[in-house]
């Protein structure tokens, strides 16, 4: 999710980003040991077992085996939203949307207060342009208590109206996600473009340049200052982000972007 002068945001931050948070959100194991079970295994052991080795297959990018395995355990135990969310994910990579979708209702009818499903379904409907749908689910997973990362469900909520052209109202949602936590990267990249985009330079410099202050750069952080400090009319400033991008991320896509255009 990475937004860019005169373009809407893209991408979504995702509930589910890499093979350890994978396994995590679905509360399984994330290695893949297949092993002989000499004692004849409950059908929900069984299940619990195709669902540990179907995630794992699929974070080794092993979708065939992945399917193989999650729709084995589907049909061992259809009453675990584990597996029905597990399925979603893979359909989604597999590039089956209709599937996709009915996954993701099955675990919610199954687990209607789970903030990490609600969060995971409205990143998807957003997707595919359902935006209220999307906002809805994203708001009730970042205000469920349980929830251990509002801050992402309000980012995601945010950025889903960002993509159907409602700035405005993606300001309240990014703003909660970075009072809840003022050192997550992505809502400070979204806020500050979000304001650069109504016209709040003066804002969106000053969250800029307090979180680079006290935190970790990030290469779409840096370019956002080329940006706000070329709006401003402040060269100096441009130049010192611009530098400071070739030099930390001299590889990343902004540094490369940033060479072009003043080549």
């Amino acid at each position: 999710m990475r937004g860019r002068a005169g373009k809407r945001p893209a991408l979504l931050v995702r509930a589910v980003r890499c093979a350890a948070t994978l396994a995590g959100a679905l509360g399984v194991a994330a290695c893949v040991h297949e092993t002989v079970i000499v004692n004849k295994p409950s059908t929900t052991d069984a299940a619990a077992y195709n669902l540990q080795l179907g995630v794992a297959y699929m974070q080794q990018g092993n979708l065939a085996l992945a399917k193989d395995k999650l729709e084995r355990s589907v049909k061992e135990n259809d009453s675990d939203p584990k597996v029905h969310t597990a399925l979603a994910l893979l359909y989604e990579r597999l590039g089956k949307p209709n599937l996709v979708d009915s996954e993701y209702r099955a675990a919610l009818r199954l687990a209607p207060q789970d903030p990490d499903i609600a969060n995971a379904y409205g990143v998807h409907v957003c997707g595919i342009q359902r935006f209220d749908e999307g906002v809805r689910h994203l708001v009730a997973a970042a205000r469920n208590p349980l929830y251990r990362t509002p801050e992402v469900a309000w980012t995601n909520a945010g950025v889903c109206l960002r993509t159907a052209h409602r700035d405005s109202d993606a300001l309240a949602d990014l703003q909660q996600a970075v009072e809840i936590r003022p050192t997550y990267a992505e809502a400070t990249f979204q806020l500050a473009d979000t304001q650069l985009a109504l016209g709040r330079i003066a804002d969106a410099r000053t969250l800029v340049e307090r979180y680079l202050g006290s935190n970790s750069a990030t290469p779409e952080l840096l370019m956002l200052g080329v940006r706000i400090s070329r709006a401003l009319g402040d060269r100096i400033a441009a130049e010192r982000y611009a530098r400071r991008l070739r030099t930390d991320f001299p590889d990343s896509e902004q540094a490369r972007a940033l060479s072009a255009n003043s080549g």
